[in-house]
């Protein structure tokens, strides 16, 4: 006979957790990639509000303003996962999104008397302040998920992703076309940073216990299923970097990441400069119709994350098993779509319309797939695995939009996106397979509290029932 657990109110703290990084991710995604429609309406003024200045701006300077963002992001990856750990998750997040929101605020400044060198300047200080964010993000899902809830409420809030490309795509072009132009798209970004900083000082909390809104329930319930030891929350395990950076893997998730930023950060950075050359679009359906996909994808994502509730609660596929086959599905039917995508013209907008959508839409199953992989690989050192993974793959999106320049020097030159289109689909063809071969979602060995613990001492301290995790003198 089944014991019922308690686990709480129906939304408990647990849940708002999620929300608020939901919230978070859709907001830094916002600030991210507003760009794409920010340079288009900044270089062509005359289609959306002709009110505010226009630059002429040759595509490789536009390609070095997509890419700045993450000359920055990459260099605190590291910084994040090790911040987070040293003082803690809330505090990390809360100063690394004010830090974004302000920079969002000042690029219109920046912009008028700096053009588009001061631009890529406040985007690389973007980059860092955002870099803080994801290794954060990925200790406090660790920290507050039960294990049987990890993966919903870690798809739950990484839906964010989708939802942020939306409010990118479509609501900067509405903005562009408003009466504050496209300086406002960076006024509502830091508008909403800002906002969301408060809600985030009020109700996060670094881990359950040191919540003022929690239930004993809840409490209980989610501190018992993580089975850490006494004290858990105060103590410091030493980070085993060794058996982390040998880690198979680990290495194919940082591959298989590092494939499939190559191919979402194309789409993202240059579906409205595909849109507007190649489709012939004018900026205000240039702007519903690069959303679409992203609209796609956001609800694609909850298909997902049903769908994997359904398998996972069933017993019928184990994690692992869930993980690869939804990120063969979120990679090889967009390497199929955007090959085809790269033979249509502005005669077939419909067809490529649709062939996008699908392509954006299915790869929304990426996160279940491979994204929240660290969580799996090691709740005690989510953000340092985290940090590692991200640092690598955002390296990529520098490269895309300087790859992207480099092939296309006619954005109305249909077989230069072909090229564009072709690499993509080759990297998320063999990412793929490479996460097939050697991904897994186990907990690894080197996850263990007294991994680092000589053999004796730790066999010693398991005979006598003492907590195995190790405190800062210790270490």
């Amino acid at each position: 006979m089944t014991v019922a657990v308690n686990k709480g109110p129906v939304v408990g703290m647990r849940h708002v957790q999620a929300l608020l990084i939901f919230l978070n991710i859709t907001v830094m995604y916002l600030g991210r990639l507003n760009v794409g429609v920010s340079v288009v309406a900044m270089t062509n003024a005359e289609s959306t509000n002709p009110n505010y200045p226009e630059y002429d701006w040759s595509e490789s300077q536009k390609a070095l303003i997509l890419s700045s963002f993450f000359w920055g992001y990459i260099v605190t990856q590291f910084v994040g996962g090790y911040l987070c750990k040293r003082f803690g998750v809330k505090t990390v997040m809360l100063w690394g999104s004010f830090a974004s929101g302000v920079t969002s605020a000042l690029s219109p400044l920046f912009i008028g008397f700096g053009g588009w060198q001061a631009y890529c300047g406040i985007r690389v200080l973007m980059g860092f302040a955002q870099g803080l964010l994801f290794p954060c993000i990925h200790q406090h899902l660790a920290r507050w998920s039960p294990p049987a809830e990890r993966n919903r409420l870690g798809a739950l809030s990484h839906t964010g992703i989708e939802c942020g490309n939306v409010c990118a795509m479509f609501l900067s072009g509405m903005i562009a076309k408003s009466a504050i132009g496209w300086p406002g798209i960076s006024y509502v970004s830091a508008g909403v940073a800002f906002a969301w900083c408060a809600l985030w000082f009020v109700f996060a909390s670094d881990n359950a216990p040191e919540s003022r809104f929690i239930g004993a329930a809840e409490l209980h319930y989610i501190e018992s299923s993580l089975k850490h030891s006494e004290n858990y929350h105060k103590k410091v395990i030493p980070i085993p970097w060794g058996a982390i950076l040998n880690s198979l893997p680990v290495l194919a998730l940082l591959i298989t990441r590092c494939c499939e930023t190559y191919g979402l950060s194309t789409l993202q950075a240059e579906i409205p400069s595909y849109m507007n050359g190649v489709l012939d679009m004018d900026i205000k359906s240039n702007a519903f119709f690069s959303a679409l996909p992203f609209l796609a994808m956001w609800c694609m994502s909850y298909v997902y994350l049903i769908t994997a509730d359904v398998l996972l609660s069933g017993n019928r596929l184990s994690l692992t098993a869930l993980r690869k086959t939804f990120n063969s599905l979120a990679f090889w039917i967009p390497c199929a779509t955007l090959i085809g995508i790269g033979f249509l013209d502005k005669d077939q907008k419909t067809l490529a319309i649709v062939l996008m959508t699908f392509s954006v839409g299915f790869n929304s199953g990426a996160t279940i797939g491979s994204s929240l992989n660290t969580i799996d690989l090691s709740p005690n050192h989510a953000s340092i695995v985290m940090g590692i993974v991200n640092t690598a793959a955002n390296v990529v999106p520098i490269v895309t939009p300087l790859v992207v320049g480099f092939i296309v020097k006619d954005t109305a030159d249909r077989s230069q996106w072909q090229i564009v289109f072709a690499i993509a689909a080759f990297l998320f063809f063999v990412g793929n397979c490479i996460f097939l071969a050697f991904g897994s979602a186990e907990v690894q060995p080197w996850d263990a509290e007294d991994f680092l613990q000589p053999a004796g001492r730790a066999a010693e301290e398991l005979a006598e029932g003492k907590p195995k995790a190790i405190d800062e003198k210790s270490r």
